[in-house]
């Protein structure tokens, strides 16, 4: 058959005049070719585009000097105000942990709170409630040490810690006392921590670690 023929053979299958829902499925089809998903722009196309249509948008009439002297004048302030912000909001934060370290009630320990909270959940765990007792009161006064809120020094007791805490915290006063009086027990009399001194004194962890104190920072 020749080209006229297979061209007349065509024609007389495929419509040349198809309606509207055979063309929509036509042009969908055509359009999930490779070669058109490839041409789509990405995520990445978009939000370049709409961050280099946010910057022409911007006017820098007021600002006199060369083209782009404005932009940069912008970048220079988004600059500043992040350093103020880190300056005001992170570095004292980060200063006050960093500074928490030494001895606490009679041993070296430089841990952060959350270590000891960690050890302690650990210890728990594994059923040695003396050694989770211990740690979870640690704990405690390790955290309000880092927030500056009661600081220790090497002859600070637990129980000079809980009187202390408990003017800060006076609603947790009753709790504090009886953690403290655990953390002797298993610390210095040998006593075996249980599961329900475990469950007090953690609970009484999360409480001060969301807590606010109600008078200013007091000292060791």
């Amino acid at each position: 058959m020749g080209l006229i023929g297979v061209a007349g053979a065509l024609a007389s299958v495929v419509p040349v005049d198809p309606d509207a829902q055979e063309a929509r499925r036509w042009l969908l089809d055509e359009l999930s070719e490779p070669d058109y998903r490839a041409a789509e722009p990405t995520w990445f196309d978009l939000l370049a585009a709409a961050v280099r249509d946010w910057f022409e948008s911007l006017s820098f009439s007021g600002i006199e000097g060369p083209p782009g002297v404005g932009a940069l004048v912008v970048l220079l302030v988004v600059v500043v105000l992040l350093v103020v912000a880190f300056l005001v909001f992170g570095l004292p934060r980060l200063n006050r942990r960093s500074a928490v370290t030494g001895s606490l009630f009679g041993e070296d320990d430089d841990r952060a709170s959350q270590a000891m909270r960690v050890s302690a959940e650990n210890a728990a765990a594994q059923g040695d409630f003396s050694l989770a007792v211990a740690e979870m009161f640690r704990s405690i006064a390790r955290g309000l040490a880092e927030r500056t809120v009661v600081s220790t020094s090497p002859g600070t007791t637990a129980h000079d810690f809980a009187a202390r805490a408990a003017t800060v915290f006076p609603e947790a006063a009753e709790a504090l006392a009886s953690a403290a009086h655990d953390f002797d027990d298993v610390r210095y009399l040998d006593r075996p921590g249980t599961a329900l001194q475990f469950a007090g004194i953690a609970a009484l962890e999360r409480e001060l670690r969301a807590a606010r104190p109600v008078l200013e920072p007091i000292g060791a």
